[in-house]
């Protein structure tokens, strides 16, 4: 695969591995935070983590770690406000149905992704991946999975929730590939859209969920100390997921969400002595099997294609492999030249935004 391809599998291990650890750590502090200490604003607490998160990278801009890089303020503006729409439905999807219910909205993820991926992008995903992707969800699903309570407006939630979700993490993909820019550039320039999308709605939509005000609430020095622990970890977490979309595909990205249940199912009962049956033991093995297989044909796969593709693409795809390390100060990701002449395939519906 050649010293480029190295490097390219260096960073998207790197990528992986950051964002699986830095997931899990979250999951477990907000976990004590809401569950023990009784702190259940969860769509409040993510503007904190989308500020924490800019004014980190701010300093890292100051300190010329990355460089600035404006494109379309539309599509910037538009991606933003979807995101923390998106996760503003979740949460209202949770608070409306039953824990089975939304498990199984975030199951639904990863088809309707390969349906809007294959419709607007004419991706094709070959017959093992998606044997992969069903023993997979079938896993996480019989792990998960327990209660299925249905009600209309819980219901339409879920279905918004499906769509803006894929549609995001979709253009999270798309853009960083069409206008150039890194994970670290997209993240510097969508975080205040998407923190003020949240900070608005946050507050109201904690208060009709939890009939708690968040500004009420008795913020002791321990709930403090978490608030500031997640708010830390969330910059990891949310650099993370921009660099695997960017570096990987929408998919993959789910795919590791779901690794993500499992490891925390797994740690929830070494650490916190949550309740664990043999069902949930059966639905992760089954799980990690279609992870494997997963992996396992996404990596036969890349590795056929540049031994079927032309010279042009084989440059292309070396132009785009950076290294975790390096990715926020390659050439090419920076505006600097690069060879990557061929037209990208914009969805239908990010064509609004990408007219300057």
């Amino acid at each position: 695969m050649g010293v480029a391809g190295e490097k390219f599998q260096l960073g998207t291990v790197g990528a992986l591995s950051l964002s699986v650890v830095s997931s899990v750590s979250i999951v477990i502090c907000n976990k004590a935070l809401m569950s023990s200490l009784g702190f259940n604003f969860a769509t409040t607490l993510t503007s904190w983590h989308l500020l924490v998160t800019f004014c980190s990278l701010h300093v890292a801009l100051c300190m010329k770690l990355f460089e600035h890089k404006p494109f379309d303020a539309r599509t910037v503006m538009g991606f933003g406000v979807l995101n923390g729409i998106s996760i503003g439905l979740l949460n209202l999807s949770l608070g409306f149905n039953s824990v089975g219910f939304y498990q199984m909205t975030k199951l639904a993820i990863i088809p309707c992704t390969v349906i809007l991926e294959t419709l607007f992008f004419r991706k094709k995903f070959s017959r093992n991946i998606k044997l992969s992707l069903s023993v997979l969800l079938v896993g996480v699903g019989v792990a998960t999975v327990t209660d299925l309570q249905l009600n209309t407006v819980g219901s339409v939630l879920s279905l918004l929730a499906i769509i803006t979700t894929c549609i995001a993490q979709i253009m999270t993909n798309t853009i960083q590939k069409k206008f150039k820019v890194s994970s670290t550039q997209l993240l510097y320039q969508s975080c205040p859209y998407q923190a003020l999308t949240l900070f608005v709605i946050g507050p109201f939509l904690d208060g009709f969920l939890t009939n708690q005000n968040v500004f009420a609430f008795d913020y002791t020095t321990q709930v403090l100390f978490f608030i500031v622990l997640s708010c830390l970890i969330s910059v990891s977490v949310n650099f993370s997921t921009f660099l695997v979309i960017g570096k990987t595909s929408p998919v993959t990205y789910q795919v590791l969400g779901h690794l993500k249940t499992c490891l925390v199912l797994t740690f929830g009962y070494v650490l916190l002595h949550d309740p664990f049956s043999w069902r949930n033991i059966l639905g992760i093995l089954i799980a990690v099997i279609g992870m494997v297989l997963y992996s396992y044909f996404c990596t036969r796969e890349t590795q056929q294609k540049p031994a079927e593709g032309s010279p042009q693409v084989i440059q292309v795809k070396e132009s785009e492999s950076n290294p975790l390390i390096s990715d926020s100060l390659s050439t090419a990701e920076n505006g600097g030249s690069t060879t990557d002449d061929e037209p990208l395939k914009v969805p239908m519906w990010s064509s609004k935004y990408s007219r300057a």
